[in-house]
């Protein structure tokens, strides 16, 4: 899930920048560059730190900036397909829910909520199953399943498909209640007495 990497690169440092403190101003330009990105290989890039061998600059004909190499180190955030995680319920919708999952947000399709029918009361604000007694609101802790992921090129356009439908996902007060329809009572019958 949250991984640390070093990485190595080469900057390019504007005349402008000149006579500054190089560490500060290679971390400014490696922030713009790397934070908030994805990489297929690393995942989403959070933060960059650890600045550090930065080379003797050198310049190429015709570019007034120079050019450094640096090493440094990045937190990432990378899912695997199967992969168990846990997140909070951040948005309810009709068509299923949205749970964050560190710097990202997965959806959770009705049909992957519970394996039980559930419907959804908007004004309400949660999900309920019909027979197992199962509900769902926004600010819940739960478990989920990476099903598929779909990394592009931006946070906001990459897409993380997640499920809660097999047995120990979903919140955690739903463990041992698949299958096991809760009790009904009517006007005229009571419960059986053991």
């Amino acid at each position: 899930m949250y991984y640390i990497h070093t990485i190595k690169d080469t900057i390019s440092i504007p005349p402008s920048s000149f006579g500054e403190d190089i560490t500060k101003t290679s971390e400014s330009i490696l922030r713009q560059k790397y934070e908030r990105t994805i990489d297929r290989d690393l995942g989403i890039i959070i933060a960059l730190y650890n600045v550090r061998d930065i080379s003797d600059g050198y310049l190429t004909p015709g570019d007034p900036s120079t050019h450094n190499d640096v090493t440094f180190d990045v937190l990432t955030f990378s899912l695997e397909v199967d992969e168990v995680v846990a997140g909070e319920v951040s948005e309810l919708v009709d068509f299923g829910c949205f749970v964050r999952l560190g710097p990202i947000e997965g959806l959770v399709h009705l049909s992957q909520i519970t394996s039980d029918f559930i419907s959804y009361d908007r004004k309400a604000g949660f999900f309920t199953s019909k027979s197992t007694g199962k509900s769902l609101k926004k600010g819940d802790l739960v478990y989920t399943k990476v099903s598929t992921i779909s990394l592009k090129n931006t946070i906001k356009d990459t897409k993380i498909a997640l499920t809660m439908r097999p047995d120990g996902l979903g919140k955690p007060e739903w463990a041992g209640k698949e299958g096991k329809p809760r009790e009904r009572r009517t006007a005229t019958s009571r419960p059986r007495r053991r």
